[in-house]
């Protein structure tokens, strides 16, 4: 009898740390690659944009344009991150890169605790979109353009009749 009322609190113990571990956690505190931090709660009243990348993407790199033109736009009311996933490569040349194909907003090294912090991705490339207010309001699997993330990051209108 002890034994099938300790399962069960192992098995519900169990469920729900496997759902917290699912969940992306609501903030985060991110270190770039020149050392600047990047916090959630730093940026009440702007909107964030967290773009997941990686060197061998081609649909990754084909929109890293258009991403930094977006960040150029909208500096006042956006920030834009971008978090590098080649975990193959070296912090150097992963800059390098980033560089050549215009990558102009700050640059996260992704590893297991930026993972922790912004929870695992589908797939490459994943763009997030946080309003002002720090909730997650975008997930985008697939590329994004300067169009989408307008679009992503402008609050609806209301009409009045």
């Amino acid at each position: 009898m002890k034994t099938n009322r300790l399962s069960g609190v192992l098995g519900l113990w169990s469920l729900v740390l496997g759902l917290a571990c699912a969940l992306p956690a609501a903030a985060f505190d991110l270190t770039d690659t020149t050392g600047q931090h990047h916090r959630l709660a730093d940026y009440k009243g702007r909107w964030v944009v967290v773009n997941f990348w990686a060197t061998w993407c081609t649909p990754c790199i084909a929109e890293i344009p258009e991403i930094a033109q977006f960040a150029k736009d909208r500096a006042k009311d956006v920030v834009v991150i971008g978090v590098a996933l080649d975990v193959e490569d070296s912090e150097e040349k992963t800059k390098q890169f980033a560089k050549k194909v215009g990558h102009a907003y700050p640059l996260v090294l992704g590893d297991d605790a930026v993972e922790k912090q912004l929870g695992k991705v589908r797939g490459l490339p994943t763009t997030r979109v946080y309003d002002p207010t720090g909730k997650r309001v975008y997930d985008q699997l697939g590329p994004v353009t300067k169009k989408s993330l307008e679009e992503s990051t402008t609050p609806p209108t209301t009409k009045r009749s």
